[in-house]
C-alpha cells in the first residue's frame, strides 16, 4: 500500500477513543504500512489531544511514535515556500497553515494518499504531481 500523509483530525480521532470518528479511522490506520506525520501536524495533535483527552494521552502518543506506523517529517525551506504559495493561491478558502504543510509534504514526496477528516479543503486543492488526492477515510 502507498505511503500516506496524515492530517490532524485523522490522528486525533485515532488516538482519542471517545472521538466519534475513532472507529472510522482505526481500520484505515491499521491498513497503512507507513504514514508521514508532518511536525506541524504533531504540534496541532498534541494541543488538541491534550485539551480533549488529557496530557497523559499526549505522553503515551509521544512515547509510542517510534513503534507506530508514523514517521515524523520536518518542513524544508522548499516546503515552507510551497506552503506560502498554497496559502496565497487559496486565500479565499479555509485552507490553513497546517493543511497547506500537509499538501506541500505530499507534493514533495509525490504521494496522493491523505489521511484526513477534512474532505473539503483537500478536495479543493489541486496538487502538482497528480490530478487530486485520494482521501481516507
Amino acid at each position: 500500500m502507498e505511503t500516506a500523509v496524515a492530517d490532524t483530525g485523522f490522528v486525533v480521532a485515532l488516538l482519542n477513543r471517545t472521538d466519534n470518528r475513532h472507529d472510522d479511522v482505526t481500520p484505515i490506520y491499521l491498513q497503512q504500512q507507513s504514514i508521514l506525520l508532518p511536525q506541524t501536524v504533531l504540534a496541532e495533535v498534541a494541543y488538541l489531544l491534550g485539551r480533549d483527552a488529557g496530557n497523559l494521552t499526549v505522553v503515551a502518543f509521544l512515547r509510542g511514535i517510534a513503534a507506530s506506523r508514523f514517521s515524523l517529517v520536518e518542513l524544508t525551506a522548499a516546503d515552507i515556500t510551497r506552503t506560502a504559495e498554497i496559502l496565497e493561491q487559496y486565500a479565499d478558502s479555509r485552507i490553513d497553515f497546517v493543511d497547506a504543510t500537509v499538501m506541500a509534504i505530499a507534493e514533495r514526496h509525490q504521494l496522493a494518499q491523505i489521511l484526513t477528516l477534512d474532505q473539503r479543503d483537500f478536495r479543493l486543492f489541486r496538487p502538482r504531481h497528480c490530478n487530486s488526492f485520494t482521501l481516507l477515510p
